[in-house]
């Protein structure tokens, strides 16, 4: 094969792909893309429970994990022994995790959870496309999607695949992490995104007395959302309780969905809809 017919029948190959993905993504109603500046500030956390917060409230939704070398999101849904099934057509099922609520991760698709996922960008770029092109989503009300720290190959691919994505940008309220946040807003920005800004470890709750103290600081990211003329879509507080949760695989929305953190993500989430326009 020529180098120009190669050349040829990989763009063929893209324009199908590009098909598939777009007719996937009609059966969409909404997309959120959880993003962070850095790692470290519980951007995985904070968009399992926002698919989880959002089913609860009776959404259909689908989770999609494209952080290819740091997979969370099975761990903290506690189905990491659940194995995606890889048809001969070479669709993917996605895991089931409850009715109504499907998650895509690329740790379900490994038989060794230890593997280290050793690809450059042109490998990655093509997974994360195989994730929505290949996988049978189906009519969803939400697709959220969890994207890697920083703005490299994985979080680029995500908002390009899906152009009218609203950005969820997740940060501390420590300065070394508003710095990077500053850089995921220019992101959205140059990619015509529409974005707002979560605030997570906003207080510590006490284990002793369930009141709200301030061992970090609060606040920055509401300040920042204001300098930047954007959203501020709220705070999460940092309950060691979640913690635990999360390291047990257990969502807070089914061990205490009365919580003060379960109730900041039903905020968050009426906030998120305020902006999608969604009654």
């Amino acid at each position: 094969m020529t180098a120009e017919k190669g050349k040829s029948c990989r763009g063929a190959v893209k324009a199908l792909q590009d098909e598939m993905i777009r007719r996937s993504l009609d059966h969409i109603r909404h997309k959120l893309l959880v993003m962070s500046g850095k790692g470290g500030v519980g951007k995985s956390t904070v968009a399992v429970n926002l698919a989880c917060g959002l089913y609860a409230e009776g959404s259909k939704v689908g989770l999609l994990d494209v952080d290819l070398h740091g997979p969370s999101v099975p761990g903290l849904l506690g189905i990491k022994d659940r194995m995606t099934r890889v048809r001969e057509d070479r669709t993917m099922d996605p895991v089931v995790y409850r009715e109504g609520f499907e998650v895509m991760s690329v740790e379900s698709l490994l038989r060794d959870k230890d593997a280290s996922v050793i690809w450059k960008g042109p490998l990655k770029t093509n997974m994360i496309r195989q994730f929505v092109a290949d996988v049978p989503w189906g009519d969803l009300d939400y697709l959220v999607v969890d994207a890697p720290p920083g703005t490299g190959d994985e979080p680029m691919t995500a908002a390009r695949m899906i152009p009218d994505a609203f950005a969820v940008i997740v940060t501390t309220s420590q300065e070394l992490s508003l710095a990077d946040v500053r850089k995921s807003v220019q992101f959205c920005r140059r990619l015509n995104l529409r974005m707002g800004i979560v605030e997570n470890m906003s207080g510590l709750v006490c284990p002793h007395c369930g009141g709200v103290i301030d061992p970090f600081k609060t606040g920055g990211g509401k300040r920042l959302a204001s300098e930047a003329g954007l959203p501020f879509l709220g705070g999460i507080p940092l309950d060691p309780e979640l913690v635990s949760l999360s390291d047990n695989g257990t969502p807070v929305f089914e061990a205490r969905p009365d919580s003060d953190v379960a109730r900041a993500f039903l905020n968050i989430i009426r906030r998120i809809k305020e902006e999608l326009g969604v009654e």
